[in-house]
Order: structure tokens, then C-alpha cells, then sequence
């Protein structure tokens, strides 16, 4: 298998002549380049003053650290299972912070930087992974949709919640839009491409956010796909393009102009953040065992935080004792976290009854009473 520059993939034995699909060369948007150069795209301009870059930093150098706590917990036996988004932050982080107010986002498992751009506790994360509550919390706190773990269905969530957004009339310059992330691997779903049928004939406020981290668990690009992927979306009628997923100045830019099109009632938007999974698919997965570690250390070389440190420092925008700073936040930030999820109280057994339908309901009262009364048979009327 290759892939060439245009993200075009030939893969192995395939017949002569049928190597790679004609149409117009990729064009990959980014504003800031690897080692921490601004560049310039016409129809993405973006004003950010210093502080505002160094806000963003901030952002990328705590999110990493609650991945890596998290991640510590998990091998620890602190949390059952563990999805890092290590190597995605800038596409998290730029395209969450490219949000207005009254937008809804909806996650996959993994949308720990736009969880946090959207103000929710990670805490509130943790206890999913930790399996202490029902892994909820109120979406329209935070307009931030449940975490999913049915590869895809999302989508169908986030473009029905757009199709609402546009029949209650919120629809226009200062309206609402719905924005929704899936994996690379997630695009050969059906879920997924009957959402895009939906979105597109129906105009909907949506923008189709992927992060293409090239690894569907242990299946390759080539796997999903013969084209670039955000070229699929001129098949379903919308707009597609591809953005540098490294790069949070990109992200923010690519992810603000489409959404603020949903907004408008210019309908939906296919955005390709090109980027790569750094770790594992979760922590029950060994990476080592289906990719080259060289193409691992190609891709620390475009991390996504050292390119905004590189810009930092280049310009003189910071100094080391904003840096320190920064890592002394973010210490701090992963001892609270940790705390956090040692001390989380374990569930009342009966909980897990709790909150299933919105009513009462015979059936589930019935089991109910059947799991109480064997709990009883151990330890008595403490149990519940």
C-alpha cells in the first residue's frame, strides 16, 4: 500500500490503470506550519492577538495532561478502559474553541478537548470510564451531546438535532448549528453516509467533523477508503475539504467559516482533519502490532503543541515562565483529576435501575425487585 501526496491510496495489486482516481490534486489547509511558522490561505484568514494564541496552548498543554492522567489511572486499575486522544488535540481543541454558545456538539468516545473547551469537569468523564454513574450529564448544560460508543450513530443524533434546529426557525446569522466528530473507520458506517443523505437534502445546520487519525483500531486508511476522504462529500452534494488536524490555527479557522455557513442556512459541510492517533485506539490495544513505530516518530515531528510552542517562542510571544506556568497548570490539573477519581463513591447497586425509561415501567420495577431480593439474600436490606 501507498499513499501519495494527495492522501490517494494504491493498494496492493491493484490493477494498472486503476492507481489512483482522476479529479483535482488535495489541497491540505493550514495556517501554521510544523516547525512554528504562520502562513497565510485567502479564504481562511484568522486575526488571533498573542494572548489569544497563548490561550490555546493552554488548552492543548492541559488536555494532553487529563489524557495522560487518565491514561495512568487506567493501568493502575483506577478506570475499566481509557480512549486517548493523544497526537488530536489541536483538531479538539481548534475546532471546539471555533463553537459559539448555542451550538451543540456531539462526541464519540473520545472528544476530550472539546469537552473541555465546552466547559464540562473531566471528572465527569472520568466516572464514565470509572463506571460509577450512568456516564451522563445534562447535554444542554454545556451543548455537549452523551458520549457515543456505537461507531457512527451520531451522526444521525447530530443531523436529526440540525433538522429540529432548522424547523424551530434558528436558523440564520446569529443562529444555531450542530457540529458532530467521528473516526476515519466510522466514514464506512452506514449511519454515516445516511446521514449525509439526510443533511444534504434536507440543507440541515450540520457540520460532519473528521478526524482521520488513519487507524480504524488496527485497520488502515486504505481500508475505508480509495479517495480522500472529504472528497466523499461531493457525491452527497455538500461542500468538503481537508485541514492540517495538527494544526489548532487551521482547525479554528476551517471549523468557525462552517459552522457560521450551517448557521446561515448555506447547509452542511464535510471537514477532514487530517491527523494521526499517536497512541493506542484504547488501552486495551497494542499498536505496535499492526503500525511501524517509524511512522510513529514521523508524526511526533508535526505534534501539535510543540508546532505552537515553536511559534511562541519564535515570535517572542512567550516567555519561560508562561511556559513553566502552563506545566505547573497542568500538573496541578492532573493531581486534582487524580484525586478526583480516587475518591469517586461507588454506586448503590439499585442505581443501575435509575433513570432508564422516564416513566415507571412494569417490567423493569419487576426486575428490579428480583435483583433487591438477591441482593438481600447476601447481606440484607444495606445492600440496596
Amino acid at each position: 500500500m501507498t499513499v501519495d501526496a494527495d492522501g490517494a491510496v494504491t493498494a496492493p495489486g491493484t490493477p494498472a490503470g486503476l492507481d489512483r482516481p482522476p479529479g483535482p490534486r488535495t489541497e491540505t489547509i493550514q495556517l501554521l506550519t510544523p516547525e512554528g511558522e504562520r502562513v497565510e490561505h485567502p479564504d481562511y484568514p484568522l486575526e488571533l492577538t498573542d494572548d489569544e494564541i497563548k490561550d490555546l496552548y493552554r488548552d492543548l498543554v492541559l488536555v494532553r495532561r487529563i489524557d495522560t492522567e487518565a491514561i495512568a489511572l487506567q493501568r493502575q486499575g483506577e478506570l475499566g478502559i481509557w480512549a486517548s486522544l493523544l497526537g488530536q488535540e489541536a483538531a479538539q481543541v481548534g475546532s471546539g474553541r471555533a463553537l459559539g454558545p448555542r451550538d451543540m456538539a456531539f462526541p464519540t468516545y473520545r472528544e476530550h478537548g472539546v469537552a473541555w473547551c465546552r466547559g464540562l469537569d473531566p471528572t465527569r468523564l472520568l466516572e464514565l470510564f470509572r463506571g460509577v454513574s450512568h456516564g451522563g450529564w445534562d447535554p444542554a448544560a454545556h451543548k455537549f451531546h452523551l458520549y457515543t460508543i456505537v461507531i457512527g450513530s451520531q451522526t444521525l443524533h447530530a443531523t436529526g438535532y440540525a433538522m429540529g434546529i432548522q424547523r424551530d426557525g434558528a436558523v440564520g446569522e446569529d443562529g444555531e448549528a450542530a457540529i458532530v466528530y467521528f473516526g476515519d473507520g466510522a466514514t464506512s458506517q452506514g449511519d454515516v453516509n445516511e446521514a449525509f443523505i439526510w443533511a444534504s437534502v434536507f440543507n440541515a445546520p450540520i457540520v460532519f467533523f473528521c478526524q482521520n487519525n488513519q487507524w480504524a483500531i488496527s485497520e488502515p486508511l486504505e481500508r475505508q477508503s480509495r479517495i480522500p476522504l472529504y472528497k466523499r462529500a461531493s457525491g452527497f452534494g455538500f461542500p468538503g475539504l481537508r485541514v492540517d488536524g495538527n494544526d489548532v490555527l487551521a482547525c479554528l479557522a476551517v471549523t468557525r467559516k462552517a459552522m457560521q455557513a450551517a448557521r446561515e442556512g448555506q447547509g452542511p459541510t464535510l471537514i477532514e482533519a487530517f491527523t494521526y492517533r499517536m497512541g493506542a485506539h484504547t488501552t486495551t490495544d497494542d499498536p505496535t502490532r499492526y503500525r511501524l513505530a517509524s511512522e510513529l516518530q514521523a508524526w511526533k515531528l508535526k505534534d501539535p503543541i510543540e508546532r505552537v510552542k515553536a511559534y511562541l517562542v519564535r515570535t517572542g510571544a512567550a516567555d519561560a515562565a508562561f511556559l513553566e506556568g502552563v506545566d505547573a497548570e497542568a500538573d496541578d490539573l492532573g493531581g486534582r483529576v487524580r484525586q478526583a477519581c480516587l475518591e469517586m463513591p461507588d454506586p448503590q447497586p439499585l442505581a443501575i435501575f435509575e433513570n432508564v425509561y422516564a416513566g415507571p415501567n412494569a417490567l423493569l420495577d419487576a426486575e428490579r425487585e428480583q435483583y433487591a431480593a438477591y441482593l438481600d439474600s447476601f447481606t440484607g436490606e444495606e445492600a440496596r
